[in-house]
């Protein structure tokens, strides 16, 4: 099989695994689970391996955007659409074949933590009281208040030494894996 082929495989088997139900769900948010997948697909993976912050700040809003368009009229909203984004992309430098193909590890460091409202709690309970507004939920996400937890998703992240887009994987394996026990 060919090396391109092989890797649209991959990049369309993680747009399945990455954006489910669970991520995208809420009232008026119907057909967005197969929109976000059909738009994951075919993003260009390349155009996101930018390591000047600023540079890759333009290519993830730019790529937000052309996300929520996607999506079905009721769901476009600003905040859907980046969580959407942050959880595949997460998932892409997870994936050894995409991360590797796209040397997605330069960018690491500048990838997001998917905002919702577990990581919000998580994230006020790291910070401590007066750093972070009101959580206003996925769909009232707007780029300001983004940038107000991904600065405190740094933080925190920062003090565990870890990039902040794996803190919602390390959160999640924590309580799990309390259960377990």
């Amino acid at each position: 099989m060919r090396k391109d082929l092989f890797l649209q495989a991959i990049q369309s088997r993680t747009a399945r695994v990455a954006v489910g139900a669970s991520a995208v769900r809420g009232r008026g948010n119907a057909g967005a689970v197969a929109a976000s997948r059909a738009y994951l697909r075919r993003l260009d993976l390349a155009r996101l391996v930018v390591e000047d912050p600023r540079a890759f700040q333009t290519e993830l809003d730019r790529a937000t955007n052309k996300l929520r368009l996607a999506l079905p009229r009721n769901a476009q909203h600003w905040g859907l659409a980046r969580k959407i984004l942050n959880i595949f992309l997460r998932d892409c430098l997870y994936t050894s074949y995409l991360s590797d193909a796209f040397q997605l590890r330069r960018t690491e460091r500048l990838l997001e933590l998917p905002l919702d409202s577990i990581t919000a709690k998580k994230l006020r309970q790291a910070t401590g009281p007066g750093w972070l507004p009101l959580w206003p939920g996925v769909k009232h996400l707007t780029p300001a208040i983004s940038a107000r937890f991904q600065e405190a998703a740094a933080h925190a992240a920062d003090m565990q030494e870890i990039s902040r887009v794996h803190l919602d994987a390390v959160w999640w394996s924590a309580s799990r894996d309390e259960d377990a026990a």
